[in-house]
């Protein structure tokens, strides 16, 4: 075998076991838009950005050890070829391949793969407000907390007056700010406002002290997971039953 031929097949064998590795690893997310408009989805630190019309997915590989990651979806945006311009909820500085956190009103999902224990850690979380109803969840569930949740209800549409803002439902912190709605320092509880989320999202974050009832955990290695925006096909849905099959996707990869 000529030194060319080698090099090409170590080449190639490279590459086949990189695939192979990736396409077996967990840690995979798909990010899917099921909503009858437009979704620009984010995610950071691991993603970027991509947009998704209605029946598209994103898949992105995050590796262990990832923590403290945010992905959501924006609404209304128009961006240039640049990937330059901006969103009504959930923009990132103006930016298509977001590097920094959403501007609330903005449900998101997050996580943080291969934590203590050999556990990932993942929520929903309307802290940052609500645009967008949402379910997560891994794709091979397990024992205990490791099972799809969802924030489908019509937030939006009751929210409070107070808090209601073009295009979503802003959490109260980002209104009114201090510890009682931001719990900056010491112990805080829920507050009124913050149970008008809990009621109709019974299993996300309402406020940032709101870990028992909305942390959930999966052992690391075993699954991968997935994002739905709008799960029902439309901007809410009253029923609690976590859907248990995806709509067909049109495949995205970053």
């Amino acid at each position: 075998m000529s030194t060319k031929m080698s090099y090409l097949t170590t080449c190639l064998l490279f590459f086949l076991l990189a695939f192979v590795t990736y396409t077996n690893a967990s840690g995979v997310f798909e990010v899917h838009n099921n909503c009858p408009y437009t979704v620009w989805a984010a995610a950071t630190p691991i993603g970027g950005g991509r947009r998704l019309e209605r029946g598209q997915s994103w898949w992105f590989w995050a590796p262990p050890g990832t923590k403290m990651a945010r992905i959501w979806g924006r609404t209304n945006c128009n961006f240039d070829g640049a990937g330059r311009g901006g969103c009504q909820t959930g923009d990132c500085g103006g930016v298509l391949d977001c590097k920094g956190w959403g501007k609330p009103p903005n449900t998101l999902a997050e996580y943080a793969l291969n934590q203590f224990g050999n556990l990932d850690f993942w929520d929903i979380s309307v802290i940052d407000g609500f645009n967008i109803p949402m379910s997560f969840g891994p794709t091979k569930p397990g024992p205990g907390k490791c099972h799809g949740i969802q924030c489908t209800a019509n937030i939006n549409g009751e929210c409070p007056g107070s808090l209601r803002v073009p295009g979503g439902c802003n959490n109260p912190c980002t209104t009114f700010g201090g510890q009682q709605y931001c719990c900056n320092h010491g112990p805080c509880g829920p507050t009124e406002l913050s149970r008008f989320f809990k009621q109709r999202c019974p299993d996300a974050y309402s406020y940032p002290q709101d870990d028992p009832t909305s942390t959930f955990t999966c052992q690391s290695w075993t699954t991968d997971y997935k994002i739905m925006f709008c799960p029902y096909g439309s901007t809410h849905n009253e029923t609690t039953n976590f859907p248990l099959e995806m709509p067909t996707s049109t495949l995205e990869v970053a």
